[in-house]
């Protein structure tokens, strides 16, 4: 029934049982949705991943019965990336992309539609329809577990990269599933501890990624968060699913619990989560019975089993663009995107790139370069169909033209330590150049565990810095979840930002090393010179059950220019081995009206002798804003490729909402400055061109004026001030002039209206009266 197409999804939920329709509203298994096989209804497999699929035999191939489907989803969730215990064994080899902590850095929609496309073809090839990602939670803490997963701390680069993603994938016929709606920034507790947030701060920073990407790229799926929003579990906020997601946004997808998310599952489907993952018998039974008593409204049992079966048939609709998937390509491919990702955090005395003509003997130090961090832990953690040492694409630039010598990071006791620092700065002083490879500690991150610290591994600091006394050409390989502390900055010259690079992170490293590759990524993250430093710092991570995220709008950068604190490196920084130059900004708007948008023109061009590509960034500055806002926000991006010498003009349109905040005391976007100042920068505290708009606002309605108002805002109005005067003479039988004497004495009362005219006049006036007068006064068109 339902596989024929003339068959209206209406008719076929019209003939389910409702024992039917609660299972077509669960899973089966761990990876699958149910099957009806009565109607011809097939299930859809799915899978984690968006940086790799991660396809476990034992999981999906074994069965579906859910007895241990907890203990299985717990391995998964448990299990670490650098473990050699064998958690690789049941899944099946596929491309391990770089993590969206490093693909954020690229800033390049083209990379990240093409790994769409690449994910694609190895889900069809895997037989699996849905991919459980992106995931876009802004990254407002560098200490959150699953930081290293997402992309920014900006909802514009969060929403614009996730939209390239999910159309690479659903453009060659897998669906994505959006996530984690909303505010899922914490694993501490991570199912209880709700995220306390003001409505402001959800609308321009924490939902407004989500909006982006969900009116780019339609997302056949949207995955609900584990923790509570404002106190609301997430897969059961109303507010949030239905109110935002389906009636202002228009959201007309399917709405998926994460794993085991859901408390209350009558609940969870009449807010809006249609699909409960993974299979539970005691969740299906508190649904049924809802169902059976009419606890849940039918109509909306229907409606959710209407948009499980449009996702279906979308899945069966889709075929592959391209028989099969090839590996080699996309292993190519993920060598691309890391390198095109790469922050070349700093390079004094240009000691990058290294020059194999002049190099004779390279040390390079650290485990990272034989062992590689190449990815995160969790759920998104996928086994790689190959890996790119570090240290093997090194000796592959080596052969022939340097001699190269590797030393391990340094084990053991703080006296063993010493020594091997001790023998590690004897050989640099042997050789052309040094470089270290550092990373964060294993097992200190990941899902289910935030951060305490930005340390690195002890012993490494220990290395740099003693390192940073012996050699001078000294490089500095980063691999991190996400921000670090680099307490010896100032000594080391040149340091690169790796994150988890994927397995063609070692190729990207070699590459950019030896300047095979110009380094053109950007940092999507500010990174703080300490840990203290961090926004949001000092409420973090809650108490009671309750984390309030106290630094409101000013996320990242916003929060580091609010309170002029300088970072060990700023967002959107990154340098290259050539040079730009930024020339002849215009602006078609001679002012921002209500509804209108504008293009922003300027002029690109490569200053020094080797090509190279910049990211260019859009800011916008409100002047004199109606509301307290953050000194500049990101609006657009675009990265643009140059020869030496090359200059290219590009344009980015900017829509009215770029220029709005929320207000919510309306309920809704307001335009209201004096002007706007647009930037073009290099980083967001490295403004190259600026050119001011003004602002034509909108005409706000004033607050409403109620007795308890201060007179002195009643009587600020010049219209409710002759009103009023005109309403005292009234009453009091009084003069003009008298009643303006009594106005003004009223004006310097910090009373309410009311009580003031009591305190002056006495009952003269009734409240009634007051009531009266200032009704009308709110209905006169003021403002």
């Amino acid at each position: 029934m339902f596989q024929d197409a003339k068959v209206a999804v209406v008719d076929v939920v019209a003939a389910m049982t409702d024992e039917e329709k609660v299972d077509l509203l669960s899973g089966r298994g761990l990876w699958k949705t149910a099957a009806i096989a009565r109607l011809n209804v097939p299930s859809i497999i799915m899978t984690d991943g968006t940086y790799g699929v991660r396809y476990s035999t034992t999981q999906i191939d074994a069965g579906d019965d859910d007895e241990d489907s907890l203990q299985q989803f717990l391995a998964v969730v448990n299990q670490e990336a650098d473990d050699d215990t064998g958690m690789f064994g049941t899944t099946l080899p596929a491309t391990c992309f770089p993590n969206g902590n490093l693909i954020g850095c690229s800033w390049d929609y083209d990379l990240t539609y093409r790994m769409g496309q690449a994910l694609a073809a190895e889900c069809h090839q895997l037989g699996v329809q849905l991919l459980l990602g992106p995931g876009i939670n802004t990254r407002r803490t560098p200490l959150a577990g699953r930081a290293y997963e997402y992309y920014s701390e900006d909802p514009v680069i969060n929403g614009d990269l996730a939209a390239a993603l999910i159309s690479g994938l659903q453009d060659n016929g897998i669906g994505a599933s959006l996530k984690h709606f909303a505010c899922n920034n914490s694993e501490i507790d991570r199912t209880n501890t709700s995220s306390d947030v003001s409505e402001r701060a959800l609308r321009e920073i924490y939902l407004a990624g989500f909006e982006r990407a969900i009116a780019k790229s339609a997302p056949w799926t949207v995955m609900s968060a584990y923790n509570p929003v404002n106190g609301v579990q997430a897969a059961e906020n109303q507010w949030l699913l239905t109110q935002v997601l389906r009636q202002e946004w228009g959201y007309d997808g399917l709405v998926v619990s994460d794993w085991h998310a859901i408390k209350d599952r009558p609940a969870s489907l009449a807010a809006g989560t249609e699909l409960d993952m993974p299979e539970s018998k005691p969740r299906k039974a508190q649904l049924l019975a809802a169902l059976k008593t009419g606890e849940i409204d039918r109509q909306a049992v229907d409606a959710a089993c209407g948009r499980m079966l449009d996702f279906v048939r979308k899945c069966l609709a889709a075929k592959p663009s391209a028989p099969g998937a090839d590996l080699d390509r996309h292993h190519a491919l993920a060598r691309d995107i890391a390198a095109e990702s790469i922050v070349l955090l700093k390079n004094e005395k240009a000691v990058l790139p290294l020059d194999t003509a002049t190099i004779r003997r390279l040390l390079v130090v650290g485990d990272g370069a034989v062992k590689p961090q190449i990815q995160g832990s969790g759920s998104a953690t996928t086994n790689p169909y190959l890996v790119d040492t570090p240290l093997s694409q090194i000796e592959v630039r080596a052969s022939g033209r340097f001699v190269l010598e590797h030393l391990p990071t340094p084990p053991g006791t703080a006296t063993e330590i010493e020594a091997h620092v001790a023998r590690i700065c004897e050989r640099a002083g042997e050789v052309d150049a040094v470089v270290v490879f550092a990373e964060n500690e294993k097992g200190r991150n990941g899902e289910g565990n935030d951060r305490d610290t930005l340390d690195i591994v002890p012993a490494q600091n220990a290395v740099i810095a003693a390192l940073a006394g012996v050699a001078d050409k000294l490089v500095v390989v980063l691999t991190m979840p996400d921000a670090v502390e680099m307490p010896w900055l100032e000594t080391v010259p040149a340091a690169l930002a790796c994150f988890y690079p994927g397995q063609g992170g070692g190729e990207a490293i070699a590459r950019i090393l030896f300047g095979e590759q110009n380094p053109c990524g950007k940092l999507s993250a500010t990174m703080p010179a300490m840990i203290e430093d961090i926004p949001g710092w000092h409420s973090y991570p809650g108490e009671h059950g309750r984390h309030l995220y106290s630094e409101g709008i000013f996320v990242g950068y916003r929060y580091y220019d609010l309170k002029s604190i300088a970072p060990a490196f700023p967002f959107g920084h990154g340098l290259s081995y050539t040079t730009f130059g930024y020339e002849d900004l215009a602006i078609d708007a001679s002012a921002i009206s209500p509804g209108s948008s504008c293009n922003v023109t300027l002029t690109i061009r490569n200053t020094g002798t080797v090509p190279g590509k910049e990211i260019v960034q859009i800011y916008v500055r409100p002047v004199a804003p109606g509301l307290k806002r953050p000194i500049r926000e990101l609006k657009a991006f675009a990265k643009i490729a140059l020869q030496p010498g090359e200059s290219r003009s590009v344009t980015f349109s900017l829509a009215p909402r770029d220029f709005q905040y929320f207000d919510t005391s309306r309920g809704s976007w307001v335009l209201q400055a004096e002007a706007f100042v647009i930037e073009a920068a290099a980083s967001s505290r490295d403004i190259r061109l600026s050119q001011v708009v003004p602002c034509r606002g909108e005409p706000l309605r004033p607050p409403a004026f109620t007795e308890h108002s201060a007179a002195s805002a009643i009587l600020a109005d010049a219209a409710a001030a002759e009103t009023v005067r005109a309403f005292i003479a009234e009453k009091l039988a009084v003069s003009d002039d008298e009643a303006s004497i009594i106005a003004e004495k009223v004006r310097g009362s910090f009373l309410g209206f009311h009580e003031s005219l009591s305190w002056f006049i006495g009952d003269s006036i009734s409240r009634e009266d007051v009531v009266v007068l200032l009704s009308n006064l709110n209905n006169d068109d003021r403002g």
